[in-house]
């Protein structure tokens, strides 16, 4: 059993982790115990120790003096009875205060995991425990629900209010839920930024105070992905507690970590209490957003671990989930807005030619749509781009063997459109203001369900009048002027979420043939709630490998590669215009749902090879990439080091991506794990070019007569001539490259030979570890 009781301990057990919590002697849920697997209830040795009041604390107890809430780790609080740390809870009670009390009144067992109707939660727990609430004075109730998960090692935690008084509640904040960590020396790390700068890791030492990670965006945000960590001071990648907190919401959201002075340290995280009032008449309840917790002693890593086999196992649904994803070409980068039929099928033909498996037609298909200035909102083809339709040009992409993939943005509209001319009611704006516009752009009222109707209907229509095998999902404003004729302003961000998967659910639901990838400007909505529906999600619109890796990096503590959508661009890059070698551009991405965005028209001989064996080694090695066991590690302060291994252990794929060079580097070694360490394996560097233009000037000292670098001749030799680049391969037992393998050198400004490494700026290098005989 995963869960059982001893006494009034319950107890939660995964297959590494230990979770307990008891009914205390004044009827509160005090927390006990949050770690590595233990047996036992712990009550004696673990529980946290007051046989002494400290000083300035108002009782919680008339007959207990040294019982106050405010030095007690809980599983829930309130307000007004003591405890002055963070509340999960602000609620205008019936009786005009906000002071509330909630006790334990009895639990229930469920085996498998509970869904709610009006938002989506994970699925394929072992067991959940209910744990009923009930205020000390009025009928108010809340219901605490524990799933178990396991084989990932995650518990889930949400929380339901239900009023049972004859007057209303006015609910201003309510958590999923609420932790207290005993005292110690933690860290908290969030992952932050901006649009094409999605993700980056940010540490800080949790010392006393209160630190939020929130977004207000209306979405979960590129600003603060949900996801939160807390560990240990010493904690790496591969050592040290490290606990994980995420949320299936897809709005916005708030995580709250706070150092009391008695040491403890509470998290809770839910629905930002931004704007946020909910009122609850006699019989309504209030559901809160399931929230996810982890917990690892094999640092960073383990943690992740935990997390990607959730995610896979319990949160992806559909025909697609644990399905290898194809290798696509989007036409975006490409072509922009100026295409049209003939153009796309020579992209098409020419990406067949490589070895693409699925081409994509993004933005520019529909109404006058020629600039991001008019049109979205309509879902008339334009003719004028399309004369066959995008039935006819679905049917032609499929004729070269190839699945055909569509671009939507059904949550926006263009005040030049025919749904806005027709409809302005259906925007979201405020009847006496003028409404902000964002990329020209407002968003719909999906609390509206005439809204829902028409986007469910159009969007429905044009998959199913052509072979779409694959939908992109974009949205690209932040929200504004939050108001609506359909429900009360303070409920307005909450139900534009519930209506988000009201629609998501209703087209997709039913055709979960489609694998569909989530966008929001790259990840401004990259979160466990979104996959529930979208089985990956579009990471960035930054397409620069060097900006790519940390962004990856960043997310891969939370979600896993099968989640990521990954593309290779041309170079310059629209982004940063930073120069990169398509073989960087090619590692990084292939960490991830791997795919092209670039006009192949326009590359070299010599590219398109490297582009048609990328594709190969791909495929050959997607499994590894996409649902392999995946590996971060620390490295010099200018490298990345990534691992995949696979399920049996069998073949490993290693990536080492250099930042910006130094002179005379030091030898480099990569480091590897997850191997089995009495087995025989072969290292082997993916063969991989180093351009002649690469060289600049040098190369006319090697060459007997004298050629200027940017003339005519050396331009034309850099198209079809190249050299090897860093070529290595050995063979050794699993032990021996654990203990970290020394790479042949890089550059250093000597010379070169085939088995030197030329990262130089941006370079990086590939190795499959595969298991011999």
């Amino acid at each position: 059993m995963s869960i059982t009781q001893i006494d009034k301990v319950f107890c939660l057990d995964t297959a590494k982790t230990s979770y307990r919590f008891m009914v205390n002697e004044h009827g509160h849920l005090e927390h006990i115990y949050y770690g590595a697997h233990i047996v036992g209830s712990g009550v004696d040795a673990l529980r946290y120790k007051r046989n002494i009041v400290r000083g300035s604390l108002v009782l919680s107890s008339q007959d207990d003096s040294t019982y106050s809430l405010d030095d007690v780790p809980l599983e829930w609080s309130g307000i007004g009875r003591g405890d002055y740390r963070n509340s999960p809870a602000q609620i205008l009670m019936p009786d005009a205060t906000y002071t509330n009390d909630f006790c334990y009144l009895s639990h229930e067992y469920v085996d498998g995991d509970c869904p709610m109707g009006s938002l989506p939660t994970a699925y394929g727990a072992a067991q959940t425990l209910i744990v009923t609430l009930k205020d000390s004075v009025m009928d108010v109730r809340v219901k605490l629900f524990y799933s178990v998960y396991e084989e990932s090692n995650v518990i889930t935690r949400r929380a339901v209010l239900q009023n049972n008084e004859a007057s209303p509640l006015h609910l201003q904040k309510f958590m999923s839920m609420m932790l207290d960590l005993p005292q110690g020396d933690y860290d908290m790390t969030t992952f932050d930024g901006d649009w094409i700068s999605e993700a980056n890791r940010h540490l800080r030492p949790v010392e006393s105070g209160i630190y939020i990670n929130e977004s207000t965006t209306g979405a979960s945000s590129n600003r603060h992905n949900s996801g939160v960590l807390i560990s240990g001071k010493h904690t790496s990648q591969q050592q040290g507690i490290a606990y994980g907190f995420n949320l299936i919401y897809s709005g916005n959201h708030h995580t709250a970590v706070e150092k009391a002075p008695c040491g403890l340290v509470r998290v809770m995280c839910g629905i930002s209490p931004h704007c946020f009032d909910f009122t609850l008449k006699h019989g309504e309840q209030f559901e809160t957003p399931e929230a996810v917790m982890t917990f690892s002693e094999d640092g960073f890593n383990g943690m992740s671990q935990n997390f990607h086999r959730f995610v896979n196992q319990n949160v992806v649904r559909g025909d697609w989930k644990g399905r290898e994803r194809p290798v696509l070409i989007n036409n975006w980068e490409a072509h922009f807005f100026r295409y049209k039929q003939g153009k796309l099928m020579r992209l098409a033909r020419r990406a067949k030619k490589l070895g693409v498996e699925l081409f994509v037609l993004d933005d520019g298909w529909f109404s006058n749509r020629n600039t991001d200035t008019c049109g979205l909102g309509d879902y008339n083809v334009n003719r004028k781009k399309l004369p066959c339709g995008i039935d006819g040009l679905a049917e032609r992409i499929e004729k070269l063997g190839m699945k055909f993939g569509l671009w939507f943005e059904p949550e926006s509209v263009n005040p030049d459109s025919d749904l806005y001319r027709n409809h302005p009611e259906y925007a979201i704006k405020i009847p006496s203001r003028t409404p902000a516009l964002g990329r020209h752009q407002l968003l719909l009222d999906l609390t509206n369900p005439f809204v829902r109707d028409y986007i469910v209907d159009n969007v429905s229509a044009i998959l199913d009048s052509a072979k779409i095998s694959y939908v992109k999902w974009d949205m690209n404003r932040h929200m504004s002027d939050m108001y609506s004729a359909s429900c009360p302003a303070g409920e307005f961000f909450h139900r534009y979420t519930m209506g988000l998967y009201d629609v998501l659910g209703r087209i997709f639901l039913p055709r979960s043939h489609i694998l569909v990838e989530g966008c929001a400007s790259g990840g401004d909505r990259f979160d466990l709630g979104i996959l529930c529906f979208c089985q990956q999600i579009w990471a960035s619109d930054d397409t620069d490998p060097i900006e790519r890796v940390k962004i990856q990096s960043g997310l891969s503590y939370l979600y896993p590669q099968s989640t990521m959508g990954a593309h290779v661009s041309q170079s310059p890059h629209q982004q940063t215009l930073r120069h990169t070698p398509i073989s960087t551009r090619f590692h990084v991405a292939s960490y991830g749902c791997l795919g092209y965005e670039m006009d192949l028209g326009e590359l070299t001989p010599l590219e398109k090879k490297d582009v048609a064996e990328q594709i190969s080694f791909y495929k050959k090695h997607r499994k590894t990439l996409q649902f392999g066991t995946f590996y971060r590690f620390d490295n010099k302060p200018n490298q990345w080091c990534f691992e995949a291994v696979n399920s049996d252990k069998s073949v490993a794929i290693s990536t080492m991506v250099q930042g910006l060079a130094t002179a005379a580097p030091s030898n480099d070694m990569l480091p590897l794990i997850g191997l089995d360490a009495s087995a025989c394996y072969s290292l082997k560097s993916r063969p991989q070019r180093v351009y002649v233009g690469r060289f600049g000037s040098l190369i006319k000292h090697l060459l007997p007569i004298k050629l200027k670098p940017d003339g005519l001749v050396l331009r034309t030799l850099n198209r079809h001539y190249s050299m090897l680049d860093g070529e290595q391969s050995l063979s050794a037992s699993g032990a021996e490259l654990m203990a970290g393998v020394q790479l042949d050198r890089q550059f250093i400004g000597t010379g070169y030979q085939k088995d030197i490494r030329m990262l130089g700026d941006f370079g990086s290098n590939m190795y499959i570890i595969e298991r011999e005989g």
